[in-house]
């Protein structure tokens, strides 16, 4: 039986990865914040296109990002709960990253993988920040496919958001993540 291999620190951080949704101040700021955009650039990124880009609120921000989410409900006839609470939930975070895939004509590259290549720069910059001492949750929704929500944030047709990271400070001690599961149960071999 060959020799068990201790885990580096970035697998530990990968294999112990918790999405956080208790966040408050600070959010990461100044050099923080630049490491973890940094870490949103090393995605894989064939012909290194960049296909993407960063659309970061906080503050009066967040406020600005709930009237867009709120008028993106009334518009598409969301329930009233739905509406009162949109204005609301960017303030669940200090900060919240919009990341949206950008793609960029290209005879190689399909659009398709450009926007796999802004979802990785989500989980790229999620696990930036937990190693930063940060906590992060990845959000989706209906808010991503909302065509209004995107013309409101300025975004072209070709343009698709792809996660809100939310970002901020946890409140709350994380329980230990799940026992392992099974990667078996997962593979299939050829």
């Amino acid at each position: 039986m060959a020799e068990a291999i201790k885990p580096s620190a970035a697998l530990a951080l990968l294999l112990h990865r918790q999405s956080c949704g208790a966040l408050a101040e600070p959010a990461p700021r100044d050099e923080t914040l630049r490491l973890i955009m940094q870490a949103a650039l090393r995605v894989p990124d064939h012909q290194h296109l960049r296909p993407y880009k960063f659309i970061i609120a906080e503050r009066d921000g967040l406020d600005r990002l709930g009237a867009i989410m709120q008028r993106a409900a009334i518009a598409t006839d969301k329930p009233d709960d739905v509406v009162r609470r949109a204005p609301g939930m960017p303030r669940r975070a200090p900060m919240v990253i919009i990341v949206v895939a950008s793609p960029k004509p290209h005879d190689v590259v399909p659009v398709f993988d450009q926007q796999l290549t802004a979802g990785c720069a989500v989980m790229a910059m999620q696990m930036a920040a937990q190693a930063l001492g940060f906590g992060g949750i990845w959000r989706s929704g209906w808010f991503m496919y909302d065509r209004g929500l995107h013309r409101d944030l300025n975004l072209s047709d070709e343009e698709q958001i792809v996660g809100f990271l939310y970002v901020g400070t946890p409140q709350r001690e994380l329980p230990p993540p799940p026992v392992a599961v099974d990667a078996e149960r997962y593979m299939v071999w050829l």
